[in-house]
């Protein structure tokens, strides 16, 4: 374990121990543990708030006294039960129990912990960008000319951070030549012309990381550009350990035989970059951090133009699982409604028909007599059944004593007149009806077999009126695609 997990492992324990002077004095060694202890432990973890059996509370401030998140619930269980199973391990105490089942993380917290990437929004993130591309030493905290970091060290990581969807801890370990340049596919050499052809791809050789090997992923010519600045100016320094490979590396990001601290983007970088784009330095996903901007910009690979693919994806992320990958190629909204929109649901299930409403009728009082004067289009006629969408023929009319058809005195009379009004109805369709629509004359000819005993709106079944079927084939316009389906 690395100094800072130990640490941490060793504050949880303190915390187990003043929860057993406070509830359970009777145990006074971790070789007294059982299960039940185990369980009761667990249940105080579940309940257990900010400030609980803490040594200081000081910079808790208003955060006591609020419940723990499932994440530092899942931590705290997870450092007791690799204590005692460390113990058991070396024969320090007797095997009880069995920490991995005695220890585990409750079904009921392990289900609300789940990777939240935090993507920042898409116009923060282009003032972000543009502000790192115009970075200017005014815009440092406490910056003047004679500064600590040359300015050539900070726009190099400045750019690296924007561009490359690197983590913190492996911006800070990238080494001196970590930069190489193609063209077509064959390496540009190092003593060609400064000024490279315009297709040149930048490659950029990452180190060994938290998941896997080194790899290497092209990036912008950018961060090419801004690197190779830096490694002009950057003096001659000793080599230094690489803890996570244990070799010594000439590291890049480094000055006066000293690394650039990990913190320094969070601490100097963001805050610059937000003050200078006039943006905050936190959004209602939090505050913005390193690792925000390898989320952003893995999910706007992912819904680009010509995206990425996820496999492509994980390999430029240098990701071991495409799992990992998932997590971070979230669908934006615009993309999922670009998606849901071209799906056609509503137009699926719906379909829309025109309404002639005869405005005389209803004025004249003549609709109290029994005179229509709702006319849904059919194409080939009317309909004048006031209830036309519970209508089982509407798709098939069956032509019964409320069809008028077009060709007829009566609806050249109807379309003449000048007090009518126009409107379109929508009307839901059945799985029946959608695959007529949708699988043509085979699904309507079965429609139109279970609907032959079925009454019509005016009493007679399509049968007894004795239509031929191929007269019954007139299915219903569909105005919203302008022609009959």
């Amino acid at each position: 374990m690395t100094p800072k997990v130990r640490a941490t492992g060793r504050t949880i324990m303190a915390k187990a121990g003043r929860w057993l002077a406070a509830e359970h004095p009777e145990i006074t060694e971790p070789g007294q543990w059982t299960r039940q202890t185990c369980a009761a432990w667990v249940a105080a973890v579940d309940r257990m708030k900010v400030g609980d059996y803490v040594q200081r509370r000081d910079h808790l401030r208003t955060r006591t006294g609020t419940p723990i998140s499932p994440r530092t619930k899942a931590h705290i269980l997870n450092a007791t039960r690799m204590f005692f199973r460390d113990c058991q391990e070396w024969e320090w105490l007797p095997r009880r129990f069995d920490p991995a089942r005695a220890l585990a993380v409750p079904r009921s917290i392990a289900a609300l912990i789940g990777t939240n990437p935090r993507v920042i929004a898409n116009d923060v993130w282009a003032k972000l960008l543009w502000g790192g591309l115009n970075l200017q030493p005014a815009d440092l905290p406490g910056n003047s000319a004679d500064t600590y970091y040359p300015m050539t060290l900070i726009r190099a990581i400045t750019l690296t951070w924007l561009f490359s969807g690197l983590r913190s801890d492996e911006l800070s370990r990238l080494r001196v030549g970590c930069i190489r340049w193609q063209h077509d596919g064959h390496p540009i050499p190092g003593d060609s012309p400064d000024i490279l052809v315009d297709d040149a791809v930048c490659l950029l050789d990452v180190p060994i990381h938290k998941t896997g090997t080194a790899f290497t992923k092209p990036v912008d010519p950018i961060i090419g550009q801004a690197i190779e600045a830096w490694q002009a100016l950057r003096p001659a320094q000793p080599h230094r350990l690489d803890r996570k490979t244990g070799e010594h590396v000439n590291l890049l990001f480094s000055i006066r035989a000293q690394p650039v601290a990990k913190e320094y983007i969070n601490h100097t970088i963001i805050p610059a970059l937000c003050s200078k784009a006039g943006v905050p330095t936190a959004d209602v996903r939090g505050n913005i951090t390193s690792h925000r901007a390898r989320s952003t910009i893995a999910s706007q690979l992912y819904n680009a133009k010509d995206p990425m693919t996820l496999f492509e994806l994980q390999a430029w992320l240098g990701h071991k699982d495409p799992a990992t990958t998932q997590h971070y190629a979230k669908i934006t909204p615009n993309t999922l409604t670009k998606a849901y929109t071209e799906a056609g649901y509503f137009a699926r299930n719906v379909r829309t028909i025109e309404v002639l409403l005869d405005r005389d009728a209803v004025t004249t009082g003549a609709t109290t007599s029994g005179q229509p004067w709702q006319h849904y289009d059919l194409g080939h006629g009317y309909c004048t059944y006031t209830f036309f969408e519970q209508c089982p023929h509407r798709m098939a009319c069956a032509r019964c004593d409320f069809y008028t058809p077009k060709d007829s005195s009566e609806a050249q009379v109807l379309e003449a007149k000048e007090n009518l009004q126009r409107m379109l109805a929508t009307i839901p369709l059945i799985d029946d009806e959608q695959a007529a629509v949708h699988d043509g004359q085979t699904a309507l000819d079965q429609l139109l077999g279970k609907l032959t005993d079925v009454p019509t709106p005016s009493g007679p079944t399509p049968r007894q009126i004795g239509i031929p079927p191929s007269a019954t084939l007139l299915p219903i316009a569909d105005v919203s695609h302008g022609k009959p389906e």
